[in-house]
């Protein structure tokens, strides 16, 4: 008669015994500690120190160009409220850092000068903040109207300056010259040029009654009275700039004038390169 329910053997005491939920299944890897929080407050405390950078540059350039405006303000005895725009590329704490300016640009519109006035664009290169050593390098534009030309021009000698008008290329006047009884009206339109700081104005071409005539035969029907008209007229101009300015081009750019200057880099620390030139 067969058992129903058969015993098991029982299991041999020297065996030894493993508990697993899954026999077979390898054993887990250690757990690596996490580091995400440490990459958080890197990141936290990156954040916090480029703020503070940035809020020193801020403040920083903030002071620099107010100090820069300040100055020009009081020695060049412009208005409380004029416009300036002052234009420092790249960060500026590093600048200060090194003691020197590596590009500043300042413009303002209609800044007078000796009489005159006009837009100016100053342009400087390794600029020292303390001003105690010249400058890299430095060029100025300035730019007049033709109001503004006729003022400058009325300085000449014999120059028809109420007659002046712009015309690109050419600065165009009147002048009048007699035959007989005739008073004849000649236009003349002048190219610019730059010589030796100077401004020189050269006759390109004559108009007579609308027709355009020679300077040879100018002079052939008027005489000796055209030699008036057809010759160069220097224009000196270092009565109303600093002698560190050296104009380098003029051009008539639409009905205005623009004059590019050279500027000494010296000037900073040069007190006889910051006052005005004269002329003979």
């Amino acid at each position: 008669m067969s058992d129903e329910h058969p015993t098991q053997p029982l299991p041999d005491p020297r065996a030894q015994w493993v508990l697993s939920t899954d026999a077979g299944a390898p054993a887990s890897a250690p757990r690596r500690p996490r580091r995400w929080p440490w990459l958080v407050a890197l990141l936290a405390v990156a954040a916090l120190v480029a703020g503070a950078w940035f809020a020193g540059e801020y403040i920083a350039r903030g002071i620099v160009e107010r100090t820069i405006r300040e100055q020009l303000v009081t020695h060049l005895d412009l208005p409380a409220d004029q416009q300036i725009d002052i234009d420092i590329p790249s960060q500026i704490l590093p600048q200060l850092i090194s003691g020197r300016l590596d590009a500043l640009t300042v413009s303002s519109a209609d800044v007078p000068f000796g009489g005159l006035s006009g837009d100016v664009v100053v342009r400087g290169t390794g600029i020292p903040i303390r001003g105690d050593a010249p400058a890299e390098s430095g060029s100025a534009t300035v730019t007049l109207d033709e109001a503004e030309v006729r003022a400058l021009l009325a300085s000449v000698e014999g120059f028809p300056s109420d007659t002046v008008t712009l015309a690109e290329p050419d600065v165009v006047m009147t002048a009048e010259l007699q035959l007989f009884a005739l008073t004849v009206p000649v236009g003349v339109s002048l190219t610019p040029s730059a010589s030796a700081g100077d401004l020189v104005l050269t006759p390109r071409t004559f108009r007579v009654a609308d027709a355009e005539i020679s300077a040879d035969a100018l002079v052939a029907q008027f005489g000796a009275i055209a030699t008036t008209i057809v010759r160069d007229w220097d224009v000196c101009i270092a009565q109303y700039l600093p002698a560190g300015l050296t104009l380098s081009t003029v051009k008539v750019v639409g009905q205005e004038v623009v004059a590019d200057f050279d500027i000494d880099g010296a000037i900073i620390t040069d007190p006889a390169l910051q006052q005005n030139g004269t002329c003979a």
